[in-house]
């Protein structure tokens, strides 16, 4: 196996090697789009870089470093694309504040296992092992979060830990939901669903999207049925061909709509459907939640789109305030989705 150095991750691109290590020194030229994807390959591929020591009198004029943990766990058949635009917002307003990342892919269980010592872990170390703060993406435990935060001033984006004490760039999950909704009853659907995967380490933004659902059932004067909500409950795990199949018996006894937690659950469930012949948005509609690009073959979601590169951009701000002022109170500031009409929803 060839040894992983920025050659390897400039030929991997397609770009030549001058502008990969112009990405870790944080050039000023460099577009961020480019930038994240470098960020992205090497943090995969287990390429490490290390800054050169500044002389002792250039100390204070020092690069602050700062990392960015990624939750990938086992059972990721491959990374969700929005971590890129996370990082291309990321990468730019860290270039713009003359911030180095470290951008590391780690197992949620690992990483907590770490953080359980009372070592620095060496997983966590950057360059000399000195990270100002920390930005997460996708779900950790609440006990890792706890722990990460007694270290160094840490920021998640579309997390909430309540309990962790960090603070949380988020989207508005219940406007996002209730446009969602709105627009289903709009179209005349009377029978809504609501679906979700579940995962190895818990997801309150799921949580947050079905009291959203709900709430919007209710406003709308719509009835909510708990036969129809699929994957929310203790206890509850199916998988996705189980899903389909339940969604499936649903349609046929009468069920118009379903509301999806997430657009990569979405398009699978039409796909399953499909090998059923049920027909999107013919027999049934189906709205998602992210605004993601739809797979080949399939139609394009009514969703929400999520800014995701905007919430990139404002982690980093968040963290520069957090690390001035780390007693500070806890802050979740919410971004607002747009709504994009797709190809998946027709009148009941």
């Amino acid at each position: 196996m060839p040894k992983v150095n920025q050659q390897l991750i400039a030929d991997k691109l397609n770009i030549c090697r001058t502008t990969v290590s112009r990405c870790f020194s944080n050039h000023p030229k460099i577009n961020p789009e480019t930038r994240a994807k470098v960020l992205e390959l090497a943090a995969q591929m287990g390429y490490r870089y290390t800054a050169q020591r500044a002389p002792r009198d250039a100390a204070k004029n020092q690069t602050k470093e700062i990392g960015v943990l990624i939750g990938v766990r086992p059972d990721m058949a491959e990374l969700p694309v929005t971590s890129q635009y996370m990082l291309k917002g990321i990468s730019e307003r860290a270039a713009a504040q003359d911030l180095s990342l470290d951008v590391r892919y780690i197992d949620p269980a690992e990483l907590d296992e770490m953080l359980q010592t009372s070592r620095t872990p060496k997983g966590l170390r950057a360059g000399n092992g000195n990270w100002k703060g920390a930005i997460t993406i996708f779900p950790f435990t609440t006990d890792t979060i706890v722990n990460l935060s007694r270290r160094i001033s840490a920021v998640s984006i579309a997390e909430d830990y309540s309990q962790g004490g960090i603070d949380c760039i988020d989207v508005d999950h219940h406007a996002g939901i209730y446009e969602m909704v709105s627009h289903l009853a709009a179209l005349g659907h009377q029978r809504i669903g609501f679906l979700s995967w579940r995962y190895s380490v818990e997801s309150p933004w799921m949580f947050r999207r079905f009291g959203a659902y709900v709430e919007s059932l209710f406003r709308h004067g719509l009835e909510f049925d708990p036969d129809l909500c699929l994957n929310v409950r203790k206890g509850e795990n199916f998988d996705p061909d189980h899903l389909a199949k339940s969604v499936g018996k649903k349609v046929r006894e009468g069920v118009t709509a379903w509301v999806c937690a997430a657009d990569h659950q979405a398009y699978q469930l039409i796909a399953d459907l499909k090998k059923q012949a049920i027909r999107v948005p013919e027999d049934c509609s189906i709205t998602g939640f992210d605004g993601i690009e739809p797979p080949p073959g399939l139609p394009r979601l009514t969703s929400i789109k999520v800014p995701f590169e905007e919430m990139g951009v404002s982690s980093v701000i968040r963290l520069l305030e957090r690390m001035k002022n780390p007693a500070g109170h806890r802050r979740h500031n919410l971004v607002e989705g747009r709504v994009v009409i797709g190809q998946t929803t027709v009148p009941a």
